[in-house]
């Protein structure tokens, strides 16, 4: 019975992501939300009696060590995280450039964006929860790729982008650090696309339910060699 601990469960991919796991009984999911007084109605309706709903800000370190604690008493002395989905991720002031970044929004992208995935990872090694063969994907973008944006026609969402590129060099770094404590571990970056969120908006090209479907193959179809790999949805590569 496989161990799903998903952030960012209150809205969009990570919404779907519990969505379609909570239809297998099998599934135990650990689904974490910035705040209990939020509305559950959609996460509750979408929860399976193996569903544990808790509370987790990622921008918050102290909030992080105590959901930990709570998935810790949930899981009790013989269940371990197989599947650690950093999904949780804000994109403030999309409009802002590089030339007139907000500090208090950039701070806040960053602590959200980066921090929240490494101490989510680090405080749940140290407690011992993850599997040896746990599978750690930390959601990115496109907007990452410092290849495709310097090859592109246009810069978009500086702050939110700049935040990524940093989570992409910490899931490298992840990549390594984790395998010397659980040597079957895999960590992968993975761009979702884009997705018709209320972050990707209507605009957008993917329907939530397609992009979650395409990122739950490729999350169970992970091989050790692709460990510290940037997938998109579709399985394929992206350049850094």
């Amino acid at each position: 019975m496989p161990v799903y601990c998903i952030t960012g469960t209150n809205r969009g991919i990570g919404l779907e992501f519990v969505r379609q796991l909570a239809q297998s009984p099998d599934n135990t999911i650990i689904a974490a939300i910035r705040s209990l007084s939020s509305d559950l109605t959609e996460l509750k309706a979408a929860a399976s009696a193996s569903t544990h709903i808790l509370e987790c800000d990622t921008g918050n370190v102290t909030s992080i060590h105590a959901f930990v604690k709570s998935a810790a008493q949930i899981l009790g002395e013989n269940q371990k995280i197989d599947f650690l989905f950093n999904s949780a991720a804000v994109n403030l002031k999309s409009s802002q450039s590089s030339l007139n970044l907000g500090v208090d929004e950039l701070h806040t992208q960053l602590s959200i964006n980066v921090l929240g995935p490494a101490k989510t990872v680090e405080l749940f090694l140290d407690a011992g929860l993850l599997s040896q063969n746990v599978r750690v994907l930390n959601m990115t973008s496109g907007l990452a790729s410092l290849q495709l944006t310097a090859g592109g026609s246009g810069r978009k969402c500086a702050g939110y982008s700049i935040s990524k590129v940093a989570l992409n060099m910490l899931t490298v770094h992840q990549s390594d650090d984790l395998r010397k404590r659980l040597p079957g571990a895999v960590v992968i970056v993975l761009d979702p696309g884009w997705v018709k969120t209320r972050m990707g908006g209507a605009g957008a090209q993917s329907e939530v339910s397609d992009a979650v479907g395409d990122v739950l193959k490729v999350v169970h179809g992970l091989k050790d060699e692709d460990n510290g790999a940037f997938f998109h949805h579709t399985g394929e590569k992206i350049p850094w």
